[in-house]
Formats: structure tokens, sequence, C-alpha cells
């Protein structure tokens, strides 16, 4: 999208959107925030988690980065972006829930199994080394089957990792937190979730 095509949108939302939900809004500003989930989710433009979760203005907390993924628990000097955002949402806002939703197409699972773009190896290659465990398990599938099968595993192990964070960890064991894992097929708009026997299905 142009530059105008933004501005062109944001002055449909003043005409048509901010005088339905301008209550909202000013709530939302006098009160403060209280979401009761949160939503790591990839940064892919065709996966929206408000629109696909169908949530209104103040109801996710939303991170989203390359496929979706969390680091281990790894308090450094380094930049956290995703870790701190997960430390807000749980230690400060007190959320409820925390759900890693995958989703089809994910280019990042692609680099994963395929190499990552010559233009892409500055970053995306280290980051996506986090789902290192994924490629492995994908790669022993059918080859038709390995891409969804590494954006599977990818939210597998981001929930994995979630749980070595201590903060996180203590809240799941005291019942104050879940963690939920989804799969959402772009092409076909479908969302599967992750039982507990660490199977997808449809929700």
């Amino acid at each position: 999208m142009a530059m105008e095509d933004l501005i062109a949108g944001y002055r449909r939302f003043r005409e048509d959107t901010w005088p339905r939900e301008k209550a909202r809004f000013e709530a939302l500003a006098a009160l403060g925030q209280s979401p009761k989930t949160m939503v790591i989710a990839c940064s892919d433009s065709r996966v929206d988690p408000q629109m696909i979760f169908s949530a209104a203005p103040g109801e996710l907390f939303v991170v989203r980065n390359v496929a979706n993924l969390v680091p281990p628990y790894m308090p450094d000097a380094a930049f956290h972006g995703t870790s701190a955002c997960l430390e807000f949402a749980v230690r400060v806002l007190r959320v409820e829930k925390v759900v890693v939703l995958g989703h089809a197409l994910c280019g990042g699972v692609r680099a994963l199994l395929e190499g990552a773009p010559p233009e892409a190896q500055d970053f995306v290659v280290g980051w996506m080394s986090i789902a290192k465990a994924a490629r492995e398990t994908a790669l022993r599938c059918d080859p038709v089957d390995q891409q969804e099968a590494g954006e599977h595993e990818a939210v597998r192990i981001t929930l994995r990792n979630l749980m070595t964070f201590p903060w996180v960890a203590e809240a799941v064991a005291e019942g104050r937190l879940s963690l939920h894992g989804g799969h959402f097929g772009v092409a076909t708009g479908r969302l599967v979730v992750l039982g507990p026997d660490g199977a997808f299905r449809p929700a």
C-alpha cells in the first residue's frame, strides 16, 4: 500500500469506525488495558489474530514475529523483544491465556526447511534456529507434508520454550495461566487447535 492508501484508510477509520468505537477507546484510555489473552502470532501479513478471533480493541495482547516463535528463557544483556512482551503480558497484565498461533504457508518455516533467501541472512537464519528441531521432525515426513509438519512443530517448540520462563511455569502450575496452540489455514480460513495428546484438530 502506498502512503496515500494508508492515509485514505485512516480517514475511513475516522469517518466510519471511530464514531462506533469512540466510547470503547475512551474507556481503554481512561482505565487502561486489561486483556485476558496474549496471542503469539507470525508477522505474515495474511494472518491477523484480531480478525481471526473476531476480537475488539483491548481484548488481545499480541506479539508478532517470524514464525510465531519464543526463544528459551535467557535473561541476559541482549535484546529480547518477544520475551519482553511475554514478561509484560504475564507479570504485569496477568493474562489468563497465551495462544501460540501458527499458520499455513509460513515463510519462516520454509526458510528453516529449504534455507533462507540470500537477502535474509543477517537475522532470519539465527532466529529460525530456535526451531531447528522442527526441521528434523518435518524432514522425516513425506515431502508433501513437510511444510505443515514444520509449522505444527514450531508451535509445539514455542509452547515448550514458554515453560522455561519461571514465572510462566509458576503461573501455569498455580492455575492462573493456560497455554494453547493453534494453526490457521490461510487458503481455507480454518483453525485447528492443539489437544492434550499433542495432535491438531479442528476448532
